[in-house]
């Protein structure tokens, strides 16, 4: 029983295409977090949706992703949509230095509730909406 609830160790999944900010991130959190989550990255929209389909597929599931507004390809608020369409139970929190309160206003409603992180972010920040996102 204890190896199963190991396997489906819950996820948090950083989405940045800057991989020295995913990297920081994911360290910052999982020293505070230590092994009680699974620790996921990738660098865009479209390899975050495989990871998320992947992990789905095996029964595993994503409590938290934690993605960057602003990335080549599909912006973070695009991505957090898709996401939301398919799998509403997970935890939103998006990044970003440049989005405008409208914006994120929108998102929120049309997705909510959503957190919102300015970069550069805190790591205590970071943390607590982590902490509350997972109800800790």
């Amino acid at each position: 029983m204890e190896t199963e609830a190991k396997n489906k160790k819950n996820a948090i999944l950083f989405v940045d295409d800057e991989s020295i900010i995913l990297l920081s991130m994911k360290s910052q959190v999982k020293q505070h977090f230590g092994e009680r989550y699974k620790y996921l990255t990738a660098e865009n929209a479209n390899e975050a949706w495989e990871l998320l389909q992947e992990l789905e597929g095996e029964g595993k599931s994503v409590s938290i992703i934690i993605s960057d507004w602003s990335m080549p390809g599909m912006n973070g608020d695009e991505f957090l949509r898709k996401v939301h369409k398919t799998y509403p139970q997970i935890e939103k929190v998006i990044i970003t230095g440049f989005a405008d309160q409208k914006s994120i206003e929108d998102l929120n409603s049309e997705i909510g509730p959503i957190s919102c992180l300015k970069k550069p972010w805190d790591e205590e920040e970071l943390i607590s909406t982590i902490s509350h996102a997972m109800h800790d």
